[in-house]
């Protein structure tokens, strides 16, 4: 979970601060300093940090917080606001070429991910309408042609190659050319990288940015990595010029101080974040849902952005006629458990919900949670089909074969019975329109 260390911190914080119905200078001073080493601990760049904790302390003594009846929500709502500012204030969104045609290059150092990054892109660009091609200018590391060719199949998107060329800038514009012919939309260029920045690097990309104007130079870097991400981001910044950041790995990183850090050192946003190996965990990078999951307060924000990313509307409404009718089936509870699956599982969800401290996590067995899934998947798809739609069938005799078929106890197959009917009753509830309108998550997770 990203930021943990530093949630966990900054909400013990402001639990202090809760219990107390008048502030003083003295409980200021004290929850500024617990701020202060969260932020140091999770490797945010230590001017950073200092001013950062200066400006939330010189608002926190204002009149309008020590005179307030809820003082410790006020230093919170403070903080808060700081944190989005430090983020860069507003989501960063990619810049596409008014002709119609963008040219998108990514960079950076070996090992980051660059590779991987420029498939999940492509993935999301075709998911937002946009028709991208790939092109492999990366002419030295060995096989970095065939991965960019496998990332490729893998999310249905055509590579660009010049085997033969060992010259990057000529096979950038070669595969913009024929981008354009072809009728794409949009070129996303993978380049070299290496184990530092250095000049022949610097020289190379240069050449490459020369000759194909790109439109997004986006750095790839790696979260856990820490301030050396910044480092590397300022380096990039300074003798390439960079318009955006794409911060990978960011679902293992307990500290993310190169998050917090990069924009005010740099200067340059954050567009998007890598939170997982598989090609649709690439998310725009929105500083305020950002600053709410630190702080404690969810993201249901992006919770229903990935809900409505697998609602089908004619799908939602056969369901809805189902519940009213009360005709929801296993093999609807089943398709449900899909969806949630597509959102990035129980884990994913989980760390989206308001109040759910990385202390709380801990005490979930995401595994077990994943693993639950498979059994019931493995329990329905045991039964015949008759069965699947009554499940009133379901006898003792019945349920002790399909708990065979499926290699479980009877006792998994009882469980499975009660959440469905659990489900089932509480879909019911939301059967009416006004209830269904009312309940936007509803509708997404359907």
């Amino acid at each position: 979970m990203a930021f943990e260390s530093l949630s966990d911190r900054l909400q013990g914080a402001f639990k202090k601060l809760k219990g107390k119905g008048v502030l003083t200078e003295a409980d200021i001073n004290d929850a500024m300093r617990e701020v202060k080493l969260a932020l140091l601990e999770a490797d945010v760049n230590f001017k950073v940090v200092k001013e950062f904790v200066n400006d939330v302390k010189e608002k926190c003594m204002g009149a309008e917080v020590l005179e307030s009846l809820t003082p410790a929500q006020q230093i919170i709502k403070i903080v808060n606001q700081e944190l989005v500012e430090l983020m860069g204030g507003t989501n960063s969104k990619l810049t596409y070429s008014s002709t119609g045609f963008t040219t998108i290059m990514m960079v950076g150092l070996q090992g980051t991910g660059k590779t991987t990054t420029c498939g999940k892109l492509a993935n999301y660009l075709k998911q937002n309408g946009k028709k991208p091609m790939l092109c492999a200018c990366d002419v030295y590391r060995p096989a970095a042609i065939d991965q960019l060719e496998i990332v490729g199949k893998s999310v249905d998107t055509p590579v660009f190659t010049m085997r033969d060329s060992k010259e990057p800038a000529k096979i950038a514009a070669a595969a913009k050319k024929d981008a354009e012919r072809r009728g794409f939309d949009v070129l996303i260029v993978d380049t070299a990288g290496r184990l530092q920045i250095d000049e022949p690097l610097m020289e190379e990309l240069a050449d490459i940015k020369k000759e194909v104007k790109p439109h997004e130079i986006l750095l790839v870097v790696d979260a856990l990595t820490g301030q050396d991400a910044v480092n590397v981001a300022e380096g990039f910044s300074g003798k390439l010029g960079i318009d955006g950041i794409v911060m990978t790995k960011m679902d293992g990183d307990s500290r993310g101080g190169a998050a917090l850090s990069v924009k005010k050192v740099t200067g340059k946003p954050i567009k998007f974040m890598g939170t997982g190996e598989k090609f649709d965990a690439l998310e725009p990078f929105h500083p305020e849902r950002m600053a709410s999951r630190i702080l404690g307060m969810g993201d249901m924000l992006t919770m229903i952005e990935k809900a409505e990313q697998n609602y089908d509307e004619e799908q939602a409404q056969k369901l809805e006629k189902k519940i009213k009718k009360n005709q929801f089936t296993l093999e609807d509870f089943l398709e449900q458990m899909g969806q949630v699956k597509k959102m990035g599982g129980l884990g994913k969800m989980l760390e989206m919900m308001p109040g759910m401290s990385a202390a709380q996590m801990k005490g979930v067995d995401l595994d077990e949670g994943e693993k639950e899934f498979r059994h019931m998947e493995a329990i329905i798809y045991s039964m015949t089909i008759e069965e699947r739609q009554e499940p009133g069938l379901l006898n003792a005799s019945r349920r002790k074969r399909i708990a065979a078929g499926a290699g479980l106890p009877v006792s998994a197959v009882n469980n499975l019975i009660k959440k469905y009917e659990e489900t089932k009753k509480m879909l019911k509830q939301f059967s009416n329109p006004k209830a269904m309108k009312r309940n936007r998550m509803f509708r997404g997770l359907q």
